[in-house]
């Protein structure tokens, strides 16, 4: 593949051209084809973005009529029609079934846009500037919300300080037999503990991009619990594990809880379409009018997308039910892996269709399974704090056959890479410092 022209005229920010070094032309369902007509299996879905695959069908047909009856494609925030039919689906199919009652805000298109008017509201509602963010967590890469992000990578590119955030270890962070949220309660009930007076909490379910970490659904009430207590805004960053991920629609159904505010994005659209979106208590709605605003926030295809993706998946149970008979597979999958391969120290976590291949760290080995399953012909990709957990997030709607080809790929890839890795001479130490 020459991708020359990519090297001289792309900056250095790139990042996924470098993990799967080929130039895609197409793409449908869980399928991506190179500009040779190679073929790869996507367990990427595009970060999380493409939850009912590439050019999914029924998507495109609406979204082409759409565009053919000359539909406004954009709106800024103006009323429009393919607006007030995602109000009204969003409304019909989401919230009231679910008994939540929202307000809500469309912002610019990227989930660090929904991610920094949470946040800026929070703030406006309580008076006070503080946040709390967890270990791992991942909210963004502008300003605010990369504040809230823990990832030095990204933090050290900021190129400014980062402040009015309190990082908090999130659920087992410092193992299984830790409860961290008694450590979070301590923190806020001693006024000497050096913790300034929250606004609100910012927290992932299942932190994605921090390495597959899951939290318990009693964590998560106890999160909940001391943010009433305190006076602290409970603010659920749905915006990679949301749109059906874990096989809800939200990723907190199961646990109960009650978010005062939701921020989702990647998969909302469902097409892949940028759009992102803010869903709060009504009581909240504090802001002046323009307060926070947008040149994109009326993304009006991803209306039409969204609202569809919603009518044909979400009217009733049947992608639930898929979601979590493909995840009793994946699940499988991995852990027989891990259990074939207990030398390795692998570990399996997740939750729905974000399943995780734990991996030792400092050995680089879920990046070598990663590639070698790329020459393969499965596109995945790495997360963790040292890139060390293997990331299995397919389209939710994958083909049973095309989930199992590609698992069979990553096991494959895996043992050859382990074989290869057992194969290598070790290296004696001679006392003295000589080897």
């Amino acid at each position: 593949m020459d991708l020359k022209i990519f090297d001289r005229m792309e900056s250095e920010v790139r990042g996924y051209i470098r993990s799967f070094p080929v130039i895609f032309a197409k793409a449908r369902g869980s399928e991506l084809f190179d500009e040779s007509g190679r073929r790869y299996i996507d367990f990427f879905s595009g970060a999380g973005t493409l939850n009912y695959g590439h050019n999914n069908p029924v998507l495109r047909e609406r979204m082409v009529d759409y565009l053919a009856s000359d539909g406004v494609v954009h709106g800024l925030d103006m009323a429009t029609s393919a607006k007030k039919y995602f109000l009204q689906t969003m409304d019909r199919l989401i919230l009231k079934p679910r008994g939540l009652d929202y307000t809500l805000q469309f912002t610019g298109p990227t989930g660090t846009n929904a991610v920094e008017a949470a946040l800026k509201l929070a703030r406006q509602v309580k008076g006070r500037q503080n946040i709390i963010s967890f270990t791992h967590g991942f909210h963004g890469v502008s300003g605010g919300s990369l504040a809230a992000t823990a990832n030095q990578k990204f933090r050290k590119a900021a190129g400014v300080a980062l402040g009015n955030t309190s990082f908090m270890p999130f659920d087992g962070y410092f193992g299984p037999d830790v409860n961290t949220m008694a450590y979070l309660e301590r923190m806020l009930d001693d006024p000497s503990s050096g913790l300034d007076h929250p606004a609100a909490v910012i927290v992932e379910t299942v932190q994605g991009e921090g390495g597959v970490n899951v939290a318990s659904q009693c964590w998560l009430r106890e999160l909940e619990r001391l943010c009433r207590r305190h006076d602290m805004l409970l603010i659920v960053d749905d915006i990679q594990v949301g749109c059906g991920r874990t096989g809800h629609f939200f990723s907190f159904e199961t646990s109960g809880i009650s978010p005062d505010i939701v921020t989702l994005s990647k998969s909302l659209s469902g097409f892949g379409l940028p759009m992102s979106l803010v869903l709060f208590k009504p009581e909240l709605d504090v802001w002046e009018p323009g307060a926070h605003s947008g040149t994109f926030r009326g993304n009006n295809l991803a209306f039409v997308t969204a609202a569809q993706a919603m009518e044909t998946y979400w009217s009733g149970p049947a992608l639930s039910d898929a979601v979590a008979a493909k995840e009793r597979l994946v699940r499988d999958w991995l852990e027989n892996l891990a259990h074939s391969c207990r030398h390795a120290g692998l570990g399996v976590r997740g939750r729905g269709l974000i399943q995780g291949l734990v991996t030792p760290v400092g050995d680089d080995l879920a990046n070598r399974i990663a590639r070698r399953a790329f020459e393969q012909g499965v596109v995945i990709e790495t997360s963790g704090a040292h890139d060390e957990v293997l990331k299995v997030l397919p389209a939710l709607t994958i083909p049973y056959e095309q989930l199992e080809q590609g698992l069979e790929i990553v096991e494959r890839s895996a043992n050859e890479v382990m074989a290869s890795r057992s194969r290598q001479p070790r290296v004696l130490k001679v006392a003295g410092g000589a080897s």
